[in-house]
């Protein structure tokens, strides 16, 4: 659980009593690989950190191709944040790519903690807008630059999922289908 109030510590200082009511509203559940913990078309209800583990947000088009807007590792939030705050049924689902422990706050419990510790409202809006700022540029690379770029810049920016992640991911995250990632990488490494 340390991990979790390690994470608040970067933005907002809290007491050990205000630690305490935190983690008394969370829930941590244990998740097995390949489970869907979020459905599209359900309402999502919770934010959820992970504490180990990896996690994926995606969705599927008409077409059934599926498109992975994030992941989340060890430290990370994850959520369909479409849904969260508009409390309407969302269209990505959350699924576990390795065996995970995650902590589950709810958002009745969250709304609940902005009341008792104003401070919270802070972190979750710093997170929020850190989260807007990096799906702005994410969304600006894939306007701009190459794939080949884009795959660059996802490995320097995230090094350790390079070795976690399926190629297909990683492929359908730079927005290219495995066939193309395949081809594109061959031609990096002999580079």
């Amino acid at each position: 659980m340390h991990r979790i109030l390690d994470n608040i510590s970067k933005i907002v200082s809290l007491t050990p009593e205000e630690q305490e009511l935190f983690i008394a509203k969370t829930e941590t559940r244990h998740y097995k690989a390949k489970s869907i913990i979020l459905n599209a078309g359900e309402i999502c209800k919770h934010s959820y950190f992970v504490n180990s583990g990896l996690l994926r947000s995606f969705n599927i088009n008409d077409n059934i191709v599926e498109h992975v807007l994030s992941f989340a590792c060890e430290g990370w939030w994850i959520g369909d944040m479409y849904s969260l705050l508009s409390q309407k049924p969302g269209n990505l689902f959350i699924e576990v790519l390795e065996d995970a422990e995650v902590v589950l706050l709810s958002k009745e419990n969250q709304e609940l903690l902005y009341r008792e510790i104003p401070k919270l409202e802070r972190f979750f809006r710093i997170l929020t807008e850190n989260s807007l700022v990096a799906h702005q540029e994410r969304l600006m690379d894939n306007l701009s630059l190459s794939a080949e770029d884009r795959f660059e810049k996802f490995c320097s920016k995230y090094p350790t999922l390079i070795q976690k992640v399926s190629q297909k991911h990683i492929a359908s995250y730079i927005g290219v289908t495995p066939e193309f990632f395949s081809k594109m990488k061959a031609r990096l490494l002999k580079k």
